[in-house]
């Protein structure tokens, strides 16, 4: 009989780590050349992402799954490239789409769906428009607040912040990403950003822990477990970068009702 390994609650540490690691690499080269490059990522990421939504959501179709995905980065390399602002109303054919496919969960597939295209589009137009310091400290942002509540939840533990939707999700691990996202803007607010910085950053950890929620929900919904299997310790492309569209949608949102403390370089 062979035994199996044990597994405490560090048990994911090194695939996860790795994977990580792997991740932040290729992020971060993209993100320094912008252009066409980081454009080609955004685009595979959120098509990566349509078709893992659309999966849980019907499951019983993957053909459809993998072609509203296909879709959905075919709409945003369209809206790339034709540059005007009118192109925006594009994104909406893949949302619409995804209501039509997930029967039973139209609402949830288009809402999640239109928040992915927007961040697709969100995080390239902030890269070009407000430089690559802006990108690196929205995505610093959702990093480390993710980093310091996975470790101070396992280690401090505590009260669920969300027992029915996100069972391993503590208030220790929420308040401790809060506090990382605010450390992260006192550096960039040192380097010029300013100091409004320091208190958006907590709220964009946050906006990124409802995205994460969102997500959970839809999981739970669905009986699955990750949104797929493609990066080890992390589960899917869509359990990755949940609290990054949370995050982008909600800088977005707030872009159009205050000057925010962005400045190119």
């Amino acid at each position: 009989m062979t035994r199996q390994p044990r597994t405490g609650k560090w048990g994911d540490l090194v695939p996860r780590l790795a994977s990580g690691l792997a991740m932040v690499a290729i992020g971060l080269a993209a993100i320094w050349w912008g252009g066409p490059v980081f454009a080609a990522l955004s685009v595979l990421v959120t098509g990566l992402m349509v078709w893992e939504l659309t999966e849980m959501l019907r499951p019983e179709r993957p053909g459809k799954a993998v072609g509203l995905g296909l879709v959905a980065a075919a709409t945003l390399t369209f809206v790339f490239v034709i540059h005007e602002p009118y192109g925006l109303i594009y994104l909406l054919i893949v949302p619409i789409m995804a209501a039509v496919i997930c029967t039973g969960r139209r609402r949830i597939g288009a809402a999640y769906a239109l928040a992915i295209m927007l961040t697709g589009y969100g995080l390239v137009a902030l890269r070009e428009g407000a430089g690559l310091g802006a990108i690196t400290w929205i995505v610093a942002v959702v990093v480390v607040s993710d980093i310091m509540g996975y470790f101070v939840g396992r280690t401090v533990g505590g009260p669920k912040f969300w027992p029915k939707v996100s069972p391993k999700k503590t208030w220790s691990g929420t308040i401790g990403g809060w506090v990382g996202a605010a450390l992260v803007g006192f550096v960039f607010a040192q380097m010029g950003g300013g100091l409004a910085m320091i208190w958006i950053s907590p709220l964009l950890a946050f906006a990124g822990q409802l995205g994460d929620i969102a997500e959970s929900a839809i999981k739970r919904a669905t009986g699955v477990k990750d949104s797929s299997s493609l990066i080890p310790g992390h589960g899917g492309v869509l359990d990755r970068f949940d609290a990054l569209t949370g995050a982008v949608v909600f800088l977005m949102l707030i872009s159009q009702v205050t000057t925010l403390p962005l400045t190119e370089g």
